[in-house]
């Protein structure tokens, strides 16, 4: 056995500490605002839920209420993400989390109208796409193509846990609370992360200079094109759009429980079970046995993995078994992490915000389509676990095309990827 000398010993408690990311001020700074974001937004939507019933003692209201939590970002995903590349990113975000908590303090007031609270709960959801869309292009500068892809899975862990945390307590805590402190206290999380965000996070010119000069319609057009010109892209994009699929048990985890015999808390642990997963999955990806390469190679068949489980909801399982069973294809769907990553680190710096825009919309709208489609084959079949079943088995013959996709577009060439700094 070779003897280490202390200069190589020294040096590699150098490497370590640097592989830290919580040692990076920088990313220590993004993460915190993130996670304390991540707990209010989940507070706000179960408070604006509740506040909504109580006025209107309508479900249907209620439930429209809770999807203009999401949908606006179908817009501002195409149309606003591009600000993230036409202006430095650190005042996109900035200005994004101020915007945010003015509408959101707004929303807060004691007796505003439904109808204005509506339109300000829109305005506030505009200004997600182009924040995301800059956290995400501004990350890899931060930490660099080798350490991207472990931020990318610091930050799906603390997405995931604070969904958990969410389901468990944001109910009792708005109860405790009022519907209107909670929505102030999110206010105050957005002013929070944007104090952050000014203050830890360094000052960045645009990237690419032309990128600020383009028109909006050309911006959109420039990242279309360049996502359809690329094979990798591509793939990696529809890799992405699969979890239209997979979401599908957490939209009908109402009805199923239901069927199954479960009650009000077997529906907190149906829709528990997939986030939880994935962030073992997460954890078992992110260890150090596992190379970047290996990682990009599993994409195909984890994505195939995340589909399967949901074909044996035919078998008629009670809600302890569907719970195993999303927890499995919670644990594959950890490949988002990887294929998210790359897709980032295979863009061009000065188009990376728009066209993450781009994809995560498609990524929305692919979600909204699923739950929309499986909602209406349960009115028709009046079976939610025979719509789940057969879902997984649309989506596994889907995930097997793009899992072939993706293999010849990752070996195109010399076989390795070319990662842009």
């Amino acid at each position: 056995m070779t003897e280490r000398k202390p200069d190589e010993i020294s040096l590699d408690s150098k490497d370590r500490k640097r592989d830290n990311l919580i040692r990076l001020s920088e990313f220590r700074t993004l993460w915190t605002a993130y996670a304390q974001s991540v707990f209010g937004d989940q507070l706000a939507r179960v408070a604006l839920s509740l506040l909504v019933f109580e006025r209107t003692e309508s479900a249907g209201w209620t439930a429209a209420t809770y999807a203009l939590t999401t949908l606006p970002a179908l817009l501002s995903g195409v149309l606003l993400s591009g600000l993230a590349d036409r202006f430095p990113r650190r005042t996109v975000m900035v200005w994004c989390d101020l915007a945010r908590a003015v509408v959101v303090g707004l929303m807060a007031l004691p007796g505003t109208p439904l109808p204005l609270l509506a339109g300000l709960l829109v305005l506030a959801q505009l200004a997600e796409a182009p924040f995301g869309a800059a956290q995400g292009a501004l990350l890899p500068t931060v930490l660099g193509p080798r350490r991207y892809e472990r931020g990318q899975r610091v930050m799906l862990i603390t997405h995931q846990a604070g969904q958990l945390i969410g389901f468990a307590g944001g109910g009792v805590l708005v109860v405790w609370l009022g519907s209107h402190a909670s929505l102030g206290l999110n206010a105050v999380t957005f002013l929070l992360s944007a104090t952050l965000i000014r203050f830890g996070v360094k000052a960045r010119p645009v990237e690419g200079g032309a990128a600020g000069q383009k028109r909006v319609h050309l911006q959109v057009g420039s990242a279309v094109t360049l996502i359809w010109a690329d094979p990798r892209l591509r793939s990696l994009v529809a890799l992405g759009w699969l979890a239209g699929f997979i979401v599908l048990p957490e939209g009908l985890a109402a009805p199923f429980a239901q069927e199954a015999g479960g009650g009000g808390a077997a529906v907190g642990l149906l829709l528990a079970a997939h986030p939880a997963g994935m962030v073992v999955g997460a954890a078992l990806l992110g260890r150090t046995a596992v190379g970047d390469d290996w990682r990009r190679r599993l994409l195909g068949p984890l994505a195939i993995g995340a589909n399967v489980p949901l074909i044996l909801y035919w078998a008629g399982p009670g809600v302890g078994g569907a719970v195993l069973l999303l927890v499995l294809s919670g644990v594959c769907s950890a490949y988002q992490i990887t294929a998210g990553a790359t897709f980032v680190l295979l863009t061009p710096v000065d188009q990376r915000g728009q066209a993450l825009g781009l994809a995560r919309s498609g990524l929305i709208a692919m979600q909204g389509i699923g739950v929309a489609s499986g909602g209406l084959a349960t009115e028709l079949s009046g079976s939610s676990a025979a719509t789940i079943a057969g879902t997984g088995l649309l989506g596994t013959l889907c995930a097997v095309l793009v899992a072939v996709a993706w293999a010849r577009a990752r070996d195109t060439g010399t076989g390795t990827i070319p990662l842009r700094a």
